[in-house]
C-alpha cells in the first residue's frame, strides 16, 4: 500500500506494513480494537496531542465497541506529538498510568530513532493489556478494517 511522501521522513512503506501487521495480530489475541492514526501534524487543538487523539477517536467511531475497549496510538510525525488513549471499558483498568507508560516507552524508542519499533512496541503492549482485560470470546471476529490509519 502505498503512503503520503510525508511519512518517509520517519516511516518506510514497509514499516507501515509491520505497523499494520501488528495491529491485525494483536486484535487476533483480543475482543478489543487497535488502531494506529498518523498525521503530518496535530490539526487544531493547540498543538495539543491528546486533544487531538480524542477526536480523531471519535471521528473514527471508536467509542462504539460493545465493550468500550478500544485504543488508539496517535502520532503527529512533524510536530514529534503523540498520545495514546483508551475507551471508558479498558481505561477503567488501566488508567492514565498505563497509557502514559506505554507513551514514555515511544518516546524513549523515537528519540533513538527506532520510530518502527516505537509503534510495533506500542501496539504489541496494547494487545497484551486487551488479552488480558478482554480475551477473544466465542464469535468475535477481529476488526480488520483501517488498522492503520495516516491523514
Amino acid at each position: 500500500m502505498a503512503h503520503p511522501a510525508w511519512t518517509k521522513r520517519l516511516l518506510s512503506d514497509a514499516d507501515l506494513d509491520a505497523i499494520a501487521a501488528a495491529v491485525a495480530a494483536a486484535e487476533s489475541q483480543t475482543s478489543g480494537m487497535i488502531k494506529v492514526h498518523l498525521e503530518r501534524r496535530v490539526h487544531g487543538h493547540r498543538g495539543d496531542a491528546l486533544a487531538r487523539a480524542k477526536d480523531v477517536f471519535a471521528h473514527l467511531q471508536m467509542h462504539r465497541t460493545v465493550h468500550r475497549h478500544a485504543v488508539l496510538v496517535y502520532l503527529a510525525l512533524e510536530d514529534r506529538k503523540l498520545a495514546v488513549i483508551g475507551d471508558a471499558g479498558i481505561h477503567a483498568r488501566v488508567g492514565e498510568p498505563g497509557w502514559n507508560a506505554i507513551r514514555d516507552r515511544m518516546v524513549a524508542r523515537l528519540a533513538a530513532g527506532a520510530a518502527r519499533e516505537a509503534l510495533v512496541g506500542a501496539v504489541d503492549e496494547v494487545g497484551r493489556i486487551l488479552h488480558e482485560h478482554f480475551p477473544p470470546g466465542p464469535g468475535d471476529v477481529p476488526d480488520s478494517s483501517d488498522d492503520l490509519t495516516v491523514e
